[in-house]
């Protein structure tokens, strides 16, 4: 039995101290731990697995990072050059610094297709039961898909930032708030992370999970992403304006120094505190969700 599984199974190594002096000091390994300790330690150790395999396999592939990259670079294209002369949001608002946070935040949203679609990928190859069968934690497969889809989320707002730069795009806030809105950006989708897993434990195959795209679309798109919700109609300018994709969005354009029309409504007024309400609320329900539901998989 390896050093690995004997630390699972609660095996030890018997040490007794030298008969006279002191006792050496040795680095704290698995086999010391006992109990919550020790399932703690494989929780993050298993985890860290995850999300080197997850890299790995995004490194080797790299056609994913362009496919997924692809969306919001033509967005950002068509809005700034095709649409950007004609839209109008008022108040002498430049289109273009109206435009760009949004796209930011359109692309956290929409994220949560490639994580339903990765876990649905695995689950269909096998890779999920070969996981469940091993002896890790069980809360690794779902908290690993969580950080490494961070990390590439990282990646693509870099690249994302990049083309806004290119375009003429800058943000006047200041290096602080302009690393606080980052960090909200991300925050919203490390949220949306857990709705991905567990649409994609939940869908039956790929053929399936690429109608999410039916869901992610009116979600990003019916907020403040392009238009303010006060130029919407009454009833679809409400829904618009409690999308979560929303209070991020103009949270991020008030730190990036970008000014935007509002319509006075208490959830626009604070948009900063609901980008961080909204992400922890979506965590709190959907993140035990998508964990118990990796549970009861069937074997």
């Amino acid at each position: 039995m390896s050093g690995d599984e004997t630390a699972r199974d609660g095996g030890s190594t018997a040490k007794t101290a030298p008969a006279t002096g002191a006792t050496p000091l040795t680095p704290l390994t698995p086999l010391d731990l006992d109990g919550p300790e020790r399932r703690l330690y494989w929780a993050f150790a298993d985890c860290g697995t995850i999300v080197r395999r997850d890299l790995t396999h995004l490194v080797k592939q790299p056609s994913l990072i362009a496919w997924q990259l692809g969306f919001p670079i033509v967005s950002v294209l068509l809005f700034v050059y095709v649409f950007g002369s004609a839209m109008d949001v008022g108040e002498g608002v430049d289109y273009k610094a109206y435009a760009m946070p949004g796209m930011f935040a359109m692309t956290m949203a929409f994220g949560f297709m490639n994580t339903a679609m990765a876990v649905v990928i695995d689950k269909e190859r096998g890779v999920t039961d070969r996981f469940r069968s091993m002896p890790m934690s069980p809360s690794a497969v779902v908290t690993g898909r969580g950080v490494s889809d961070v990390l590439h989320a990282g990646l693509d707002l870099l690249v994302l930032a990049v083309i806004a730069l290119v375009v003429g795009w800058r943000s006047d806030g200041g290096l602080p708030a302009t690393l606080y809105a980052f960090a909200l950006l991300l925050l919203l989708r490390f949220s949306l992370i857990w709705i991905g897993v567990l649409l994609g434990l939940i869908t039956p195959n790929q053929e399936a999970a690429g109608n999410l795209f039916a869901v992610a679309f009116p979600f990003g798109m019916i907020s403040s992403v392009f238009t303010p919700p006060s130029a919407m109609p009454d009833w679809l300018g409400t829904i618009a304006m409690w999308n979560p994709v929303s209070s991020t969005a103009n949270a991020v354009r008030d730190l990036y120094g970008n000014p935007a029309p509002s319509g006075g409504s208490w959830i626009e007024e604070h948009a900063a505190l609901m980008a961080v309400v909204w992400p922890l609320i979506i965590t709190a329900i959907f993140l035990p969700l998508a964990v118990r539901r990796f549970q009861r998989l069937s074997r």
